[in-house]
């Protein structure tokens, strides 16, 4: 029997690549293509694919929201994130919204197809490309510095005096995840403020005075 597969990606390109690559085989069958999360729910709902690819970038917001009630709704649906930012942070969140497998776009053919065959058969449990030298990554990171790279971007970003929305432009990231980057940026700093968190971040040294 074949792998019912639903593509959700905002790039025509991507879809009509992802599709070209998957057409050999045998045992997939893609049943639906969608641009939107909205888009996505219904035809997810309608088709009752066995596998959803989506993007982490949706023209109308984050695929990982998306994939996030995508798994409160349906708990057997096998869901692949591919994703042109390979960053551990996002793999790391994807992994936190209970998703199948997390697979940059730059994989091979053999990566991505064992990702979709992945999820297929096992859902619930997480595998993504180079995930044991992420979590090397993140435990010497955590040894040098509470924050993660893009926490400390973020970090240096309000000690410029961007706002949320203007942290937002700078790292090319929605609002929602800018907010979200800042609110755990305060409670791994134990503050409840900019001015808080910065004080904060200069005791420990995170951060250095900047010169007039």
């Amino acid at each position: 029997m074949s792998i019912r597969l639903v593509v959700v990606d905002g790039q025509p390109l991507a879809r009509f690549g992802l599709t070209r690559l998957l057409e050999g085989e045998t045992d997939m069958e893609i049943v639906g293509e969608a641009t939107t999360a909205a888009e996505a729910i219904g035809l997810i709902a309608t088709m009752k694919p066995d596998v959803v690819t989506v993007d982490v970038t949706l023209p109308d917001g984050n695929g990982l929201t998306l994939a996030r009630e995508l798994r409160d709704r349906w708990q057997s649906l096998g869901i692949v994130v591919l994703t042109s930012n390979g960053e551990d942070d996002v793999l790391f969140r994807a992994m936190e919204t209970g998703v199948s497998a997390f697979v940059p776009k730059t994989s091979t053919l053999v990566e991505i197809v064992g990702a979709i065959r992945h999820a297929a058969v096992a859902a619930s449990s997480f595998t993504a490309t180079g995930l044991a030298d992420a979590f090397t990554r993140l435990r010497e990171s955590r040894a040098r510095s509470p924050l993660s790279p893009r926490e400390a971007e973020v970090l240096r970003l309000l000690q410029d005096g961007l706002s949320v929305p203007g942290v937002a432009r700078a790292l090319h990231m929605s609002t929602s995840t800018a907010k979200t980057y800042v609110a755990r940026l305060y409670e791994k700093l134990g503050a409840s403020s900019r001015a808080q968190a910065l004080m904060t971040a200069l005791d420990r040294g995170l951060i250095g005075l900047r010169s007039a």
